[in-house]
């Protein structure tokens, strides 16, 4: 049988789906007889099946039952080829499925050799459930013709043939009699697929061909299944996950039309320098790195990469705390309650959240501190007390999420990891989440996008597809209130924790963080930073303060900027 082909679908098969004129249905509980059994085995046959007894069928027997039941699926009775299995109903109803999910003009099934002992099938594992010395098992070769089609899909399968308690040789049902590679909570049926664009390149028609980090990103763009027909469509035999929609293709049934060259919102440019500012961080792969860039007016996604490249895309993935990047949003939330830039707030040298001392960067107490000062200066202490002061526990994740999209259901075009923020019952509990802290998880995608939605007020979710839908936050922050935002990152990136890397570069507006992951490990390093038309973000795990490791990252793409 040819080498199957696994393709991802952007969407999982519902109970029942009509595509390009074939009926698709789940038919999982008709091929397990109902019996929720789950594996290759196809799990135990449903109340009312005949059970085989002690001992297995001869040779002779087992051949004979086989190519009666092969005859009279490949004859069209499939009432009567049910009838020659334990289980009729689940085959009756599996058979049927097969028969219109899959639409053949011709079936052909031979018994391609002499019954023996069940083995390793193609599927590898046994095809039946029975134990080895009250089954014999048969192979048997399948051609399937489709009209208007000249090449017919061939495979080999076996069945497992049992001694029901009648005395009659049967069938054993499982998942296995229709194709060796069919599991429980699978499907099969022909369903269109797209043709393979003639190649995938960034915004200017540039070849995406060559960076690390896109390496295994390409090929869910390059193997897409759409969810209705069109005129550029072909045809193939698939088997599909009902879990998660992933499917293997069995067999092309119509070709699909080549399909022109495929443009993601990546610049090619950007992602040539995301790439090498990754790879310098990871200290040579010794640590984890991770940047993503925004184009703020859109949510286009400019760039993206990850070190080590055989790693996970932490950039859309990773969910780990973000520290005092997130006091972007926590600034946000207490502009909202009152606080202007110019607001008294001392910075005590340490503060208590749940009965543990918190303390800042530095060592000093600067009781002459105003908001802004706090900002630039990533003043834990007195993000906490003025937090406890004059914000409610939901305050932050509703802002989070109203404001800037965190923790909604992101769709970028890739899998990705969507913005966690708790909402604790009291303020005390909630304290960590105002500093980046506590049980909040994100990645530097979505922290780009906090970026993005400061710089142009709005905000757009990330996307690597330019038609793909960008579901909106439910408000935006007042005039007043963003401008106030704006200028609390723009010294931060002039005179605060964020100047170091900003250096030399005009008009950033920025917030460095540092993250604790306890168990005696080194502190993550974030940064967060936009310039123009630009917003980047970076993550380094072990890198210390943001400063040190993920601003330099980030200042490597603002220095080139958007176009």
């Amino acid at each position: 049988m040819p080498k199957s082909v696994k393709i991802a679908i952007a969407t999982v098969l519902t109970a029942m789906v009509t595509v390009a004129g074939y009926g698709v249905y789940n038919i999982a509980t008709a091929l397990t007889g109902g019996s929720g059994g789950s594996g290759r085995s196809g799990g135990a046959a449903a109340a009312g099946a005949r059970p085989a007894v002690t001992g297995p069928p001869t040779a002779e027997q087992a051949a004979g039952a086989a190519r009666a039941f092969l005859a009279a699926w490949a004859g069209g009775d499939l009432s009567g080829a049910a009838a020659a299995t334990d289980d009729p109903a689940a085959a009756t109803t599996a058979l049927t499925a097969f028969q219109r999910q899959v639409g053949p003009s011709a079936l052909h099934l031979t018994a391609s050799g002499p019954a023996a002992t069940p083995g390793p099938s193609a599927a590898g594992s046994t095809p039946s459930a029975t134990p080895a010395d009250t089954a014999l098992s048969v192979p048997f070769s399948a051609s399937v013709e489709f009209a208007g089609t000249g090449t017919p899909w061939t495979y080999d399968g076996a069945l497992s043939l049992v001694r029901a308690r009648d005395g009659r040789t049967v069938v054993h049902w499982t998942p296995h009699v229709i194709h060796p590679h069919l599991d429980a909570g699978e499907s099969i049926a022909v369903r269109p697929v797209a043709g393979a664009p003639a190649g995938i390149t960034d915004r200017n028609g540039k070849p995406l061909t060559g960076f690390p980090s896109l390496a295994g990103s390409l090929e869910r763009f390059t193997a897409r299944v759409p969810q209705g027909g069109t005129a550029d469509d072909g045809s193939a035999v698939l088997i599909t996950k009902d879990s998660d929609g992933t499917a293997e293709k069995l067999f092309t049934v119509t070709e699909p039309r080549p399909l022109p060259a495929l443009r993601l919102t990546l610049d090619a440019r950007l992602q040539e320098a995301a790439e090498a500012a990754v790879a310098k961080q990871s200290a040579g792969g010794t640590r984890a790195a991770s940047l993503a860039a925004i184009e703020p007016s859109t949510g286009h996604v400019l760039a993206y990469a990850f070190s080590p490249s055989t790693g996970s895309n932490l950039a859309f993935t990773g969910s780990t705390p973000p520290g005092s990047t997130m006091k972007v949003v926590t600034a946000a939330a207490l502009l909202e309650a009152g606080v202007t830039p110019s607001t008294p707030v001392p910075c005590p040298a340490t503060t208590l959240v749940t009965g543990l001392p918190v303390a800042n960067d530095f060592a000093d107490a600067r009781p002459g501190n105003t908001f802004a000062d706090d900002f630039a200066q990533s003043c834990n202490t007195a993000f906490l007390e003025k937090g406890r002061d004059v914000l409610k526990p939901d305050s932050l994740p509703r802002t989070a999420k109203e404001v800037f999209g965190l923790g909604l259901e992101w769709s970028t075009g890739l899998t990705n990891f969507d913005t966690r923020i708790p909402t604790e019952s009291t303020m005390a509990a909630a304290a960590p989440e105002l500093i980046g802290q506590g049980r909040v998880q994100t990645n530097p995608l979505a922290m780009a996008s906090v970026a993005a939605t400061v710089q142009s007020g709005t905000f757009r979710m990330p996307i690597l597809l330019p038609d793909l839908p960008q579901q909106p936050a439910a408000r935006r922050l007042s005039k007043g209130v963003l401008n106030d935002l704006r200028a609390l990152m723009t010294r931060t990136a002039q005179s605060g924790t964020a100047a170091g890397p900003m250096a030399g570069i005009p008009g950033a507006a920025a917030k460095s963080g540092t993250a604790e992951v306890g168990g005696g490990k080194p502190d993550d390093s974030w940064f967060t930073a936009y310039r123009g038309d630009l917003a980047v973000a970076a993550e380094v795990e072990g890198g210390l303060h943001g400063a040190q490791s993920a601003g330099p990252a980030v200042a490597e793409l603002l220095r080139i900027g958007n176009g």
